[in-house]
């Protein structure tokens, strides 16, 4: 029996010059003679399928990152992908093969979320690059599936390599990054999700990187990902990336020249039309027949692991059936994957959870309050409900609570009547604060204000933020409602860090809800009112100020993110409170030593010691005492979940490739010295410490002898 590839290159040998080169575009026509049907390749399922009708749309991806559970990310992954099969089934029987109706879904974002400026760092898993790699790989094996013989769906890691903004110069900027901090930051997640999850495909970045145009570069798609990782997919282009080379990198001079390089560099799809530029290209002896050969191959093996050049019955897939679209249980999952992401920042005087009986009106004011956009974050699906938090808090109140609503003010400009004298719903505000037992203040940001470049609708017109304040006049309404004395809860919606040291001070309890989904508000409802504890990590670092921020444009890594800043965060990575209390006791590690080769295993109980179930997050951080190592790494976690006076042993296990540092050279070395091993639920920063009112527990584990390089 023939395998994929070997049925591909059959079929591509069948195929003429010019049938092969319209095989490479996204949009990839029918060749009726050869019983090829036409099939679109881009499609996106970000957090749900997204762009092509009704589906579960979950929260957005930093916020699915917050709950720091590997196991979960894989149990979204599958239902988005049950989704993906249900929609695409449908679509073929009734003949639909347009856009955002393929099984090549181009997600997840594994780009590291270096600079809280940048307009897509919420697509993103945060600013780590193991809890990347982590949940990246989990992602993929939930949407890929685990049948022997096919794939549910296809599977694209994004964008290849070192892209995180600016947005406005992306299509020109060249990102220049050290081989250390390459290796260390920018490129470990993609080779967790080649090397691990066998992702299918890889999405090239619009910049350059080093000189390079990512869609065109020898160092990136030639030496690390088919060279040294072995990738055996099939590599895509952004979208309209490769006009860029002449357009904007000017790194070639015309569009035949631009389709040239990217092609013979290895990039097999084109995202959009310039590759139809390819026969003028192998005409002029620019690219050779057999090198658009091998990528129309590729391509058509990702189709038949999917199952699209056989029969109906032989694809286990092809079972799914459409009534999995909006089910009840995603709708649960989906309630569920919100309540796990929000992030209890502030609690002081345990004024949450809130005790609906113990107040008679609720103020609930904020551009957020009802705003459904700041639900969905962007690359969303269409749900068939979505819960605001205005909705959420008045269906869980009901007739018992009488629920008062401003929205406070615009959510980045001065007014929110065009011909108003500017700060026009300020006296409603006093007026809703005053007439109100608890007030619960909603803002924050939306994907009008943070996104892509160019997405219609952003308001700072390239999609990253200017800044990390609020804005607009959010900060002036949140010091009213300081001002009324009465109770404030402060509840944030937004894709990224936001610098709030005015409401850490003032305000006594905060939740980072993120882009929670359609049924957002309802989840946060529950959260508020303790139905639900609260369990979400911080994936990214919340910093005091704009001003403290290196460059936008510098991508070195030194003093960002937690692993390399040294200034004291607002929130930490890895920070966030509980309504329950947890213990860890019995923290040991199975050995004082790493060698080459080795590992070390890292046991501890943890212990629920409050009064209501909780999840709790083990983290596992790795200081390396050597001159100019990160501050300190994660490298284990395990999210666990426990009913009052409940315990569980816990065990995680580090391996030498933990303890191994690139040097300059873009070498992974284990070194000869300390390793500082902190296990608790925290990171050991004295900030986390501060708010937590605990420390992780240190251990020392020492590699003796010379340093060992370890094998990539």
């Amino acid at each position: 029996m023939k395998t994929f590839e070997e049925r591909a290159e059959a079929l591509a040998a069948e195929m003429t010059l010019e049938e092969k080169v319209y095989q490479t575009l996204h949009g990839a026509p029918a060749i009726d003679r050869l019983g090829v049907k036409a099939y679109n390749y881009w499609n996106e399922a970000l957090h749900g399928v997204a762009r092509a009708g009704t589906a579960t749309v979950f929260p957005q991806a930093i916020g699915l990152a917050a709950a720091f559970d590997e196991d979960f990310m894989e149990e979204i992954a599958e239902a988005v992908s049950d989704e993906g099969r249900a929609k695409f089934n449908v679509q073929q029987k009734y003949g639909d093969y347009d856009i955002y109706k393929g099984l090549t879904f181009w997600s997840p974002n594994v780009n590291i979320f270096r600079d809280p400026r940048w307009g897509r760092g919420h697509e993103t898993f945060g600013e780590d690059p193991y809890l990347t790699s982590r949940l990246g790989v989990r992602f993929i094996e939930g949407m890929q599936g685990n049948d022997e013989t096919y794939m549910k769906v296809a599977a694209c890691a994004k964008h290849f390599a070192v892209h995180s903004g600016p947005e406005d110069e992306r299509h020109s900027f060249n990102a220049v990054v050290s081989e250390q901090d390459l290796r260390e930051t920018y490129l470990p997640a993609f080779k967790a999700c080649v090397k691990e999850a066998g992702v299918e495909v890889v999405m090239g970045a619009y910049n350059r990187t080093n000189d390079e145009p990512c869609c065109g570069s020898k160092r990136l798609l030639e030496d690390i990902l088919r060279g040294e990782w072995q990738f055996k997919g099939h590599v895509t282009s952004d979208c309209w990336a490769i006009k860029d080379f002449h357009e904007y990198h000017m790194v070639t001079s015309t569009p035949v020249e631009s389709v040239a390089l990217a092609m013979n560099r290895g990039c097999d799809l084109n995202c959009g039309n310039i590759y139809g530029n390819l026969l003028k290209a192998v005409e002029d002896g620019l690219v050779e027949e057999e090198t658009i050969t091998r990528a129309v191959v590729r391509l058509l093996t990702t189709r038949m692991k999917l199952g699209l050049f056989d029969p109906q019955d032989k694809v286990p897939f092809n079972a799914i059936d459409y009534g999995v679209v909006d089910c009840e249980k995603h709708r649960k999952l989906n309630e569920s994957a919100a309540k796990k992401s929000a992030v209890l920042l502030k609690n002081e005087n345990a004024l949450l959870p809130l005790d609906k009986k113990a107040y008679r009106t609720i103020g609930v004011i904020g551009p957020n309050a009802n705003n459904r956009k700041a639900l969905v974050g962007n690359y969303e699906g269409t749900a068939s409900e979505y819960i605001t938090i205005l909705e959420g808090i008045q269906a869980y109140v009901g007739d018992e609570v009488r629920v008062l609503y401003s929205e406070g003010c615009h959510l980045c400009k001065d007014r929110i009547q065009g011909l108003s004298q500017g700060n026009d719903r300020m006296s409603e505000v006093r007026a809703v604060a005053d007439a109100s037992d608890v007030i619960i203040a909603c803002m924050g940001l939306d994907a009008s204000l943070e996104g892509e470049e160019g997405d219609e609708g952003n308001e700072f017109a390239s999609g990253d933020k200017p800044g990390l304040n609020l804005p607009g006049l959010q900060e002036e309404v949140l010091k009213e409602l300081v001002k009324s004395g009465k109770p404030v809860v402060l509840v944030l919606l937004s894709g990224s860090a936001l610098a709030v040291p005015y409401a850490d001070q003032h305000i006594p309890a905060i939740l980072q809800g993120w882009y929670p989904g359609a049924r957002g508000g309802k989840a946060i409802a529950d959260l508020l009112f303790g139905e639900a504890s609260p369990e979400g990590k911080l994936p990214v670092t919340f910093y005091r100020t704009t001003e403290e921020l290196p460059d936008f444009k510098d991508y070195s890594m030194k003093n960002r993110t937690y692993r390399y800043m040294k200034q004291e965060a607002l929130y930490p990575f890895g920070y966030g409170l509980s309504y329950t209390e947890f213990d860890l006791t019995g923290t040991g590690l199975s050995s004082e030593t790493i060698d080459k080769g080795g590992q070390v295993t890292v046991s501890a109980t943890l212990k629920n010691t409050g009064n209501m179930e909780g999840a709790e997050t083990v983290q596992v951080y790795i200081h390396a005492c050597t001159e100019d190592a990160p501050n300190f790494q994660l490298k284990a976690l395990k999210k666990v979940t426990l009913g009052p006076g409940e315990e569980q042993a816990v065990s995680l296990t580090l391996t030498d490739e933990d303890f191994g540092l690139y040097n300059e050279d873009g070498v992974k070395v284990l070194n000869a010295c300390d390793y500082e091993v902190y296990v608790g639920t925290s990171q050991p920063d004295a900030r986390s410490a501060e708010l937590l009112g605990r420390k992780p527990v240190k251990h020392i584990v020492r590699h003796e002898g010379e340093p060992v390089v370890l094998p990539e």
